[in-house]
């Protein structure tokens, strides 16, 4: 792992920062990054025995202890508690951190890390796979369903400190899992960056539903890598949700590598003040009788700008492909942006691909029926973002977190 760390830093320095010039890069703007300044580790504080023992700032974002088979919980550099149901553990189970895996699944860890997301990949994924720290590894056994999900809490409170946090997710053969991954901490002064990258692996008729929650503070620029590799007759469900930082860029992309494999890639943001986010999302068809599912929504307010750009490739083996590609967004204001920019790449010739963007403001006809009933500008707006987001909001299985999402939009509007 040294030499790997070694060998990515040199990637990381051989590679140009991207700029304006570069083609996934033209509409996002990072010239006020200042990389030179990231702290990326500090000294992970102490261990605690039990939940009760977490800072009170973390132990608000926790689902009750029945609703969940095991917590991991990172303080900035390093995991300060992590808990798994034994009857889950006796089946073979692995959750933990990731230096934990390094050191005891060392095997496991070399059979699957960097291979979704090598270093070379980009300029922020050498710079990830060099100071990665924390992190999680979750593995299910062949055969292992895991019925109800796990939780995972990344939370970032030191002062002029960067995250550096890493997932690597492996689903064995007919095996089944969910995971929550949520990322959240204070609005700090100092400027700070997140590089997280999520490798998962669905392997032969297994199913992963994997839901990652972006709450940072407003002073962090978020660079994040998900990949996900599936085989044969294997099934990802998969959320992005981004609601913090100042700067959000996401690289979200389904290796549909085995035949009659199938995802439902879902994504969901809203943005306020000046927050900027960026997603580029790829459902790669390799194999052929695979089906993608995207469905991405945001609602911006106030001076928020977003961009999508997603891609369906059919390869020239992915013959009886089903593809579907959606965007949609919502403007609350009138200085608020959105650029959507779907494409295709067809190589095969037998197969059913569709995309989809819309751009607007809310509906005058839907504000006026609300207000005719006596309801404010801004608790009308709430109704409509609320109906905008239920369906993406209805499939995230733990209720206690969606509840608190939900606050969280209701604020972004002018809420309480």
């Amino acid at each position: 792992m040294r030499e790997a760390r070694l060998a990515a830093f040199e990637t990381f320095e051989s590679l140009a920062m991207p700029t304006l010039k570069d083609e996934e890069w033209r509409r996002t703007d990072i010239r006020a990054l200042r990389l030179e300044s990231v702290v990326p580790f500090a000294t992970p504080g102490s261990r605690v025995a039990t939940v009760d023992h977490l800072p009170p700032e973390l132990r608000n974002d926790l689902a009750a202890g029945d609703q969940i088979a095991g917590l991991l919980v990172q303080q900035d550099s390093g995991s300060i508690f992590g808990s798994l149901q034994d009857a889950q553990a006796s089946r073979g189970v692995v959750f933990c951190d990731l230096p934990t895996a390094v050191r005891e699944h060392g095997d496991l860890v070399k059979r699957y890390f960097g291979r979704a997301v090598p270093a070379a990949y980009s300029k922020f994924s050498a710079l990830q796979t060099a100071f990665w720290s924390g992190g999680i590894f979750l593995y299910v056994p062949r055969g292992v369903e895991v019925a109800i999900p796990l939780q995972a809490i990344t939370y970032l409170g030191t002062t002029g400190l960067s995250s550096f946090s890493r997932a690597l997710i492996v689903a064995e053969p007919d095996s089944d899992l969910t995971l929550i991954d949520q990322w959240f901490g204070p609005t700090l002064e100092t400027p700070a960056v997140s590089t997280n990258v999520q490798e998962v692996f669905v392997e032969q008729n297994a199913r992963v539903r994997y839901v990652t929650l972006q709450e940072w503070g407003r002073h962090v620029w978020n660079f994040s890598i998900n990949r996900s590799i599936l085989s044969r007759d294997a099934t990802l469900n998969s959320l992005v949700v981004a609601f913090g930082g100042r700067f959000h860029k996401a690289n979200v992309e389904t290796a549909l590598a085995g035949p009659g494999s199938s995802v439902e890639m879902l994504g969901l943001l809203a943005g306020d003040e000046r927050q900027f986010f960026d997603h580029h999302t790829l459902q790669d068809h390799q194999a052929p009788h695979t089906t993608s599912d995207l469905l991405y929504k945001g609602a911006l307010n106030d001076r928020s700008r977003s961009v999508f750009s997603g891609l369906i490739h059919a390869r020239k083996a992915a013959q009886k492909t089903d593809a579907i590609q959606t965007n949609r967004n919502l403007l609350l204001s009138g200085e608020a942006s959105a650029h959507s920019i779907p494409n295709l790449e067809i190589e095969a010739n037998d197969l059913r691909c569709t995309h989809a963007a819309t751009v607007a403001p809310v509906d005058d006809e839907q504000m006026f029926y609300l207000r005719s009933r006596a309801l404010s500008e801004t608790d009308a707006k709430r109704v409509i973002v609320e109906g905008f987001f239920e369906p993406v909001l209805e499939r995230i299985p733990l209720e206690g977190i969606v509840d608190r999402l939900r606050l969280v939009i209701s604020s972004k509007i002018g809420g309480k």
